[in-house]
């Protein structure tokens, strides 16, 4: 997993990029740090923007996010935390 300059691997740079773009979110993807919370403090994203990000990852990279996951929070909890989960689970 090769990081850049920014400290983000390139399935981390896609995601941050797909997190703004999916959300319209008026900041720089690099301006996301990767072990940040997502929700809350951090980017302060809520359960409807949980939602939106989940079908752009379903459509992006084939992996359903199922809010019944026990895992859920955990893979939610930062940019890095969930760029390993769909590097795991990925279907495309």
């Amino acid at each position: 997993m090769g990081q850049d300059q920014s400290g983000l691997s390139s399935i981390e740079q896609e995601l941050a990029e797909l997190i703004v773009r999916t959300l319209k979110l008026k900041i720089h993807p690099m301006s996301i740090e990767p072990e940040a919370p997502l929700f809350g403090e951090g980017l302060g994203l809520d359960s409807i923007d949980a939602l939106e990000l989940s079908l752009a990852i379903s459509q992006t990279y084939g992996y359903q996010l199922k809010s019944s996951d026990p895992e859920i929070k955990a893979i939610f909890s930062s940019l890095r935390a969930l760029a390993k989960a769909i590097e795991k689970n990925r279907t495309k």
